[in-house]
């Protein structure tokens, strides 16, 4: 008897239910319609990114060209009033007759060129009796220490070496005692 009640219930639910309506599915018509608008919005978004991508990399180059050009415009321009002075004491070098003055005068130049270049961050380095140094120095000859405390220092520095930002820019050329 319950059996039979459930088994009536059941059908009443199935016979109140409304029809469900038909999902027509899409052909394939449709669907190869859907996909090659789908493939053509696709490939539109990639040329565009494409010709994006290809100005921006235009621009790069352009910009890295014009920085290699005019990188040292700056330093450049801050270089030419120390070609001014050398200029002027090459022409008060044939009128003057003293030389100790001409030395002042080229010593000042030389001065206003290292404090020019110093403040673009190149220095000097300095070599004397510093220990030997791969990192800063370049061995050019080895003579006998004159004391024993020079020996593995440097000695004579032929030529100065320079840094710019605390990297080497050229090794200073020296004699190391041995």
């Amino acid at each position: 008897m319950a059996e039979d009640i459930i088994k009536e219930e059941l059908e009443a639910e199935v016979k109140a239910e409304p029809e469900a309506e038909e999902v027509k599915e899409p052909t394939i018509e449709e669907k190869l319609s859907e996909a090659e608008a789908r493939i053509a919005e696709l490939e539109k978004d990639r040329l565009y990114k494409q010709a994006e991508f290809d100005n921006y990399r235009r621009n790069a180059i352009k910009e890295k060209a014009d920085l290699i050009l005019n990188g040292g415009r700056k330093v450049l321009e801050t270089m030419l009033p120390v070609v001014d002075d050398f200029e002027l004491a090459i022409q008060h070098i044939e009128a003057e007759n003293d030389v100790k003055a001409v030395k002042e005068g080229v010593e000042l130049i030389l001065k206003k060129l290292l404090q020019t270049l110093k403040t673009h961050g190149v220095e000097q380095m300095d070599t004397k009796d510093k220990e030997f140094n791969t990192d800063y120095h370049e061995a050019i000859a080895q003579i006998p220490a004159p004391k024993d405390e020079l020996k593995g220092k440097v000695v004579d520095c032929t030529k100065k070496g320079y840094t710019l930002n605390e990297k080497v820019l050229r090794f200073a050329q020296v004699v190391v005692g041995v």
